[in-house]
């Protein structure tokens, strides 16, 4: 008889928190790694430069590990942590003295099969250029609203707004963003 080694249940998001603030590394590590990816990919289109994005990213997690212990559930981990990761951008960038513009590949992140490289190039080019107009927050709101799929009000938690303030300023920012994919033939109006 041979006993087959069974892995052990995955462990859910509150006991890793909870076990962060007891002071668990790995637990830490974990929460971290299961958003790593989108909260990256906020502060890149924040910052727009890939170096000032990797030092952001490492002050919020710093800012992140020292204060897991006041994090108290109220809101979801994630938004929590976005609103870290929020904070941090905006320090980076009232820090910087003059605009970085971010390499060209930076921005080619995942380029939509159907397209060919130079239809994807042109559309990853114009949604770029009509996210650098925004203002960080506009632009916060519409990644975090459009791209990551949060909520109105868990968007308000991250960025300490009222709901309705993001709705209108979400608003606002589409309206700028509209004439250049508008232009863009890559997009599709689905109204």
């Amino acid at each position: 008889m041979t006993l087959a080694v069974v892995p052990p249940p995955p462990v859910s998001e509150r006991v890793r928190v909870r076990r962060a603030q007891a002071g668990d590394p790995r637990a830490f590590e974990a929460l971290i790694a299961e958003h790593d990816r989108s909260l990256r990919r906020l502060a890149f289109r924040l910052l727009e430069d890939h170096g000032a994005m990797q030092d952001a990213m490492q002050d919020a997690y710093v800012s992140a590990y020292r204060s897991i212990g006041s994090f108290s559930g109220e809101a979801a981990f994630a938004t929590w942590l976005y609103r870290i990761v929020y904070n941090a951008c905006i320090d980076e960038l009232r820090r910087r003295s003059h605009r970085v513009h971010a390499a060209l590949q930076d921005s080619l992140e995942h380029p939509d099969p159907a397209l060919g490289p130079a239809d994807a190039l042109a559309a990853r080019s114009s949604l770029a250029a009509a996210l650098a107009r925004l203002t960080p927050e506009h632009r916060a709101i519409v990644l975090l609203v459009d791209a990551q799929g949060l909520s109105y009000a868990e968007v308000a938690d991250v960025l300490g707004i009222p709901a309705g303030t993001v709705a209108s300023r979400l608003n606002r920012a589409r309206a700028v963003l509209r004439p250049a994919l508008a232009a863009d033939p890559t997009t599709e109006d689905h109204r």
